[in-house]
Parts: structure tokens; C-alpha cells; sequence
């Protein structure tokens, strides 16, 4: 039998839903499940982009251009200049999820080999991304105690090489819920400015903001124009997960000229998808507010929840809808897994994903696990309730 690639067997599997075969069992067994170990929201699809879809009348779905409608690119760069954002049609390239426009953005500035500095935890796909560019991650560790504010720029500048070509960020941040400050944003400015490398800005969460908060978009960083690369996605934004838009966003001609063939490559987005993302973009503000306004509340409910129980430790996040918690265990997969193989309380058990498959530090996040609060507010207070009866009955609790 031939031999696998070495991607293959290097590509990690997600920590997402690793745990998946167990949460299986558990329904077949008869137990509730409350999913909090994954970002798929249950608010509503904005009807825009439902009506889009129901009223589809094309008779032949066509590919589009390789970078998309012209009209869906036209309408999103509005919504950014709307938004303060000096987007251009020509800076957009509209990919299949936001995941493949970090696959082409990756590909098109990082030779095999090259290294890019992510600040840990992070999104756990970005080191399959990596695997599939060839990269190698280097991360630079925040630290929960802090609420996983961006680490000391000098611990970023050590961590730089000649091999480094650019440093990733997700902001607001997936899986910890960290908003960084412009003033954090400035400093990775100057770092990529001084060493003259790309950054890459995951801003899929950019509407969910909390407590008054405000995003600043690394597009708006003076004097790294041609530096920065944003991805986004209607993922999140719309809770349209299924649809797999994203956009491919640069003020770099050179960049988003060869990022293009890697788009030709693969044809076109799907054409539905970017009719129902393009109807999306007349989604009023009101839906918004409502969305931001019952995700304050999961939060508060999860997160004060969470520091309710003994042991347990939760910073308060400012964006996303995720946050990382850390747990009196030795070993947090190991509690994810006893969750769902030895525990119920009266017929429910908790999913989360184990935090340590979001760094890239061999030992780090142990304790740790995300939790996305996307779950209605009875079933957040539910959990909450399952995960402190949990504790108390868990084997390998440590007792302080």
C-alpha cells in the first residue's frame, strides 16, 4: 500500500470536534448535550439573505468571476468605507469561507518553510493552514491571568528570524474573546513595519464588541498599507456558518494579483452562497443591536457562572462569543471526555473544547477549555449548573 503525504499525517485534527465520537455515544445513551464546544450560533439567518435565496430565480447557477460578483464586491466595499474602513472593490477577493482566504493569503506571501509568529491560543485550523502552506508556527504565549492581552512586544521581536514572514492575529479573538486595544495594535505595527512583514488580521468577529467597546481594524494602521492582509466571513456575522463566504482583503496590488491565481485555481465561490451574502449586506442595524444585546447576556451568564464554582477561573471577554476557562483538573480533555463518557446530572452533560489543542507550546492550556456561548440562555444557565455538579463529583479535581 503506497505511503501517505506527510501533510497528511502532520495535518492536526481539530479540537473542536475531536471529542465528537463521545457527545455521539452520550445521545445515543439518552443524555441532553449542550454543545458549547463549537461557534455555531442559533440566531436567526437575517431574512435578506433567506429572501435571497427563496427567491432565486436564475435559470443556469453560473460560476462567478474568480474573485467573485463584482456586484457582491462592490456592495462590501461600501460596508466598510460605511464603517471607516478604506476598502476598495479591487482590494476584495471573495473566497469560499474565510478559511480559504487565509489558505490563499498564506500561500501567496509564505514560501514553504517560512515562519509566522501567532500569539497563542488561536484559532486551532491556523496550524492546519499552516501544514497545508508548509509554514511553521511559532507562537508567543498570552496568558489567562491577564485576560490574554497581546504578550510584551519585545517576547513578539525575539521570536523573529530571517525565516519570519508575517504575524497572524484574530481580533476580536477566537478562542479567547480578546479585543485588542489600538494601542496594541500599534506596537505589532511597528514590529511588522521594522522587519517589514505581513500581518494577517482575522476580523470575523468584528461586530461582536461588548460594554462599549469599539474594533480598530488593522486596515486603518498608518504606514503598513501595504503589510496588512484582513480576512473576514459571513460566518459569524450573519450566522450563515453554511454558506462559506469569506473575503480576501489587501491594499497590496502585487499580493492580491498572485492571490488571484491561486482563486482561478479553484474556479469561483459558490454562487448562491454570494447571492444570499451580497442580500445579506441590507441586513439592518437593529439586528445588530438584538444579536450584541443577547450575547452580552450569555456572557454575563456564562462567564459569571463559571467563577460561581469553586476552582474555576474565566476572564470577562470584550468580543466574539467565546471564552477560555480554566479548571481545577490536570488535565481538561480529560474532564471534556469524562463529561461526556461518565457524567449526567439529571440526564445533561456539558461539551466543550479542551483549550490545549488552541496552543501550539507543547503543555500549555491543560487546564483550560473554550466555551462558546451560543446556546440559548436557559441551556447557558443549564451547563452552568452541569459543570458545577460535575466538579464536585470529578475524580481528578485538584483541591487547592
Amino acid at each position: 500500500m503506497p505511503s501517505l503525504a506527510l501533510k497528511a499525517i502532520e495535518m492536526p485534527a481539530s479540537p473542536i470536534r475531536k471529542l465528537v465520537p463521545y457527545a455521539e455515544a452520550a445521545k445515543k445513551a439518552g443524555k441532553t448535550v449542550y454543545h458549547l464546544n463549537i461557534g455555531q450560533p442559533d440566531i436567526e439567518t437575517p431574512a435578506a439573505a433567506l429572501n435571497a435565496i427563496h427567491n432565486l430565480d436564475h435559470k443556469v447557477l453560473e460560476y462567478s468571476h474568480s474573485a467573485g460578483f463584482e456586484s457582491y464586491r462592490q456592495k462590501l466595499a461600501v460596508s466598510y468605507q460605511k464603517q471607516g474602513i478604506p476598502v476598495q472593490t479591487e482590494d476584495i477577493i471573495i473566497t469560499t469561507g474565510g478559511s480559504e482566504a487565509l489558505i490563499f493569503g498564506l500561500m501567496t506571501a509564505c514560501n514553504p518553510g517560512d515562519e509566522i509568529i501567532i500569539p497563542e491560543p488561536f484559532y486551532a485550523n491556523y496550524n492546519g493552514f499552516a501544514v497545508m502552506a508548509g509554514l511553521k508556527v511559532v507562537p508567543v504565549t498570552s496568558h489567562i491571568e491577564n485576560g490574554f492581552a497581546l504578550p510584551p512586544v519585545a517576547q513578539i521581536e525575539a521570536k523573529i528570524t530571517a525565516k519570519t514572514k508575517a504575524i497572524i492575529i484574530c481580533n476580536p479573538g477566537n478562542p479567547t474573546g480578546y479585543l485588542y486595544a489600538k494601542e496594541e495594535l500599534e506596537q505589532l505595527r511597528d514590529i511588522v513595519q521594522k522587519h517589514d512583514l505581513f500581518l494577517f488580521a482575522d476580523e470575523v468577529y468584528r461586530e461582536f464588541c461588548y460594554d462599549g467597546a469599539k474594533p480598530f481594524s488593522t486596515m486603518n494602521l498608518e504606514g503598513i498599507e501595504q503589510n496588512v492582509v484582513m480576512i473576514d466571513s459571513v460566518s459569524k456575522r450573519y450566522s450563515m456558518c453554511g454558506a462559506r463566504i469569506g473575503a480576501l482583503i489587501s491594499k497590496n496590488k502585487e499580493f492580491m494579483q498572485a492571490a488571484l491565481k491561486f482563486g482561478q485555481a479553484r474556479l469561483s465561490p459558490p454562487t448562491v452562497d454570494q447571492i444570499a451574502a451580497e442580500a445579506a449586506l441590507d441586513t439592518p442595524q437593529s439586528y445588530f443591536d438584538e444579536v450584541v444585546a443577547e450575547y452580552v447576556a450569555r456572557r454575563n451568564i456564562m462567564v459569571d457562572g463559571l467563577n460561581s464554582i469553586p476552582g474555576v477561573f474565566c476572564p470577562k471577554p470584550s468580543g466574539a462569543f467565546y471564552c477560555v476557562a480554566k479548571f481545577p483538573v490536570a488535565n481538561a480533555e480529560h474532564f471534556c471526555q469524562w463529561l461526556l463518557e461518565e457524567f449526567d446530572f439529571e440526564g445533561q452533560t456539558v461539551m466543550m473544547a479542551p483549550a490545549n489543542g488552541f496552543y501550539a507550546t507543547p503543555g500549555a492550556g491543560m487546564q483550560e477549555a473554550r466555551i462558546a456561548y451560543v446556546l440559548d440562555q436557559a441551556h447557558l444557565k443549564a451547563a452552568v449548573e452541569c459543570l458545577r455538579v460535575a466538579l464536585e463529583q470529578y475524580p481528578g479535581k485538584l483541591h487547592s
